[in-house]
C-alpha cells in the first residue's frame, strides 16, 4: 500500500514562558506564527490538522480540522500525537502522520519527503540537526495507535523519546545553514518574547 501522509501540528501547550500567551497566535513577519506553520505544512502533505487545548474559534479561519487532545490534563506532546492518530485513523486511507511543533516555523520544506525516504516499516522516522533529535518532527505510522494508547495508558511516563525508542526509530539527519558566524537551525524554536525577536532578526531572509 502506499504511503498516504496527513500532518499535525502540535500547538497543544501551556506556553508558560510566554506568559500564558498562546506563541502559536503572536505575529511572526505580520502573520500569526501558527499560519507560517500551517503553510509549510501544508505544502508538503494533505489534510492537515491542528491539536490545541486552546478554545478551536482562534485557529477557525485557517480551514483545517482543530482537535484537542484526548487525554485530560495537558499531558504533553505525546496526548497529541495519539490525538492526530485517532484523527488520521477517522478519514481512512491515511498510513502514517507527519507531526510538526506549531512554535518552529522554519523546518525544512522536504521534512516529509526525506522522512517518508529514510523511514522503515512500523517505525518512527525522526528528524535531527545539529546533533539533536527532534521527536515532535516524526512520522508516525497510524498503526501505531493502539500501542501509544497503552503507553499512555501506563502512566510510567508521557516522554516522547521513550515511546519512539521503544516503537523502534530512524533517525533522519537535517542539515543547518551557517551565515558567517551564526548557524541557523531549521528547527529553531521560539518559546519566549526573546526568541520570537531573534526569529525575526535571523530568519527574517530566509523565510
Amino acid at each position: 500500500m502506499a504511503m498516504q501522509i496527513a500532518g499535525l501540528i502540535l500547538a497543544g501547550g501551556r506556553s508558560s514562558r510566554m506568559g500564558g500567551t498562546d506563541k502559536t497566535l503572536l505575529p511572526l513577519f505580520g502573520r500569526p506564527l501558527i499560519s507560517q506553520v500551517l503553510d509549510r505544512l501544508a505544502s508538503q502533505v494533505s489534510p492537515v490538522c491542528i491539536n490545541t487545548n486552546a478554545g478551536p474559534s482562534h485557529f477557525a479561519s485557517l480551514g483545517v480540522d482543530i482537535i484537542a487532545d484526548t487525554i485530560a490534563g495537558y499531558q504533553g506532546p505525546l496526548a497529541g500525537v495519539f490525538a492526530g492518530l485517532e484523527w488520521a485513523d477517522s478519514k481512512g486511507e491515511i498510513t502514517h502522520v507527519l507531526s510538526v511543533a506549531g512554535d518552529t516555523p522554519f523546518f525544512p520544506l522536504d521534512l516529509a519527503r526525506q522522512l517518508a525516504m529514510h523511514s522503515t516499516a512500523g517505525r518512527v522516522a525522526v528528524a535531527a540537526s545539529n546533533g539533536r533529535v527532534h521527536p515532535t518532527f516524526a512520522l508516525w505510522p497510524v498503526s501505531l495507535r493502539e500501542a501509544l494508547a497503552a503507553f499512555l495508558e501506563s502512566g510510567d511516563t508521557r516522554r516522547v523519546m521513550t515511546f519512539i525508542e521503544q516503537a523502534g526509530l530512524d533517525v533522519v539527519d537535517f542539515e543547518v545553514e551557517q551565515r558567517g558566524a551564526t548557524t541557523l537551525d531549521p528547527f529553531f524554536n521560539i518559546n519566549t518574547p526573546g526568541d520570537l525577536a531573534e526569529a525575526e532578526r535571523l530568519f527574517g531572509g530566509a523565510n
